[in-house]
């Protein structure tokens, strides 16, 4: 880096294999559009989850394209939605252990973990750093950077439970994947952008992906 050059310090997002893809490239839009750095983890699981759920195929050689395909779809299917710069990504495989993520002296401002499944949950919790994505979040633990974990799973166990405690204990913010109704829903977009905007404002990112609330009832019901 040359004198005088900003160093790039990125959000990393990592998408594990819990249904909710949705949320994940709500997320992924938002930060981009507000001019953040991206380095993106997709697990194994995910990419499963992924194709099932928008019939995309995130594939290593083409990560770019598949990528630029799965932000352009809404939540409700519909190919072409949305207009995405995908430059500023940065992708990584999640089976690359020595990836820039995986050490702390490499910059980053922390980590958004979105979806989160019970067993990243886990992982992440108990520190076993079995893929990248797992090693990523310990890092951004241990480095005292923000992670941002979206749990998407219904009912919760204990067992599950004890781990999000220890998440938190940890000095991680846990934001359900649970959509609220008071900002004036009228399409499932709306609902996805809801919760990739407590993700951001979890994370302190600037968003406009929902109506706030503003003290006054019935303020979701009126027409803008």
């Amino acid at each position: 880096m040359n004198a005088g050059e900003t160093q790039r310090a990125p959000w990393i997002v990592g998408v594990s294999g819990a249904s909710g893809t949705p949320y994940a490239a709500a997320v992924l839009r938002a930060l981009l559009v507000a001019g953040e750095a991206v380095d993106l983890v997709v697990s194994r699981a995910s990419r499963l989850t992924l194709l099932d759920e928008t019939g995309i195929s995130f594939r290593d050689a083409h990560w770019r394209d598949d990528l630029r395909e799965w932000l352009a779809r809404g939540a409700d299917g519909k190919p072409d939605t949305f207009q995405v710069d995908v430059d500023p990504v940065r992708y990584w495989n999640a089976g690359d252990l020595a990836a820039g993520p995986s050490s702390g002296s490499y910059p980053a401002k922390g980590m958004l973990i979105v979806p989160a499944s019970t067993a990243c949950v886990a992982g992440v919790a108990l520190g076993l750093s079995k893929d990248l994505l797992q090693r990523a979040a310990s890092v951004v633990l241990k480095e005292r950077r923000r992670l941002v974990v979206a749990v998407r799973e219904a009912p919760l166990n204990g067992q599950t439970l004890r781990h999000l405690v220890a998440l938190d204990d940890a000095g991680a913010t846990v934001v359900p994947a649970s959509p609220a109704f008071y900002a004036g829903a009228t399409h499932i977009q709306d609902l996805v952008d809801f919760v990739a905007g407590r993700v951001l404002d979890a994370a302190g990112v600037p968003h406009t992906l929902y109506r706030r609330w503003e003290g006054e009832l019935g303020g979701g019901s009126r027409d803008d």
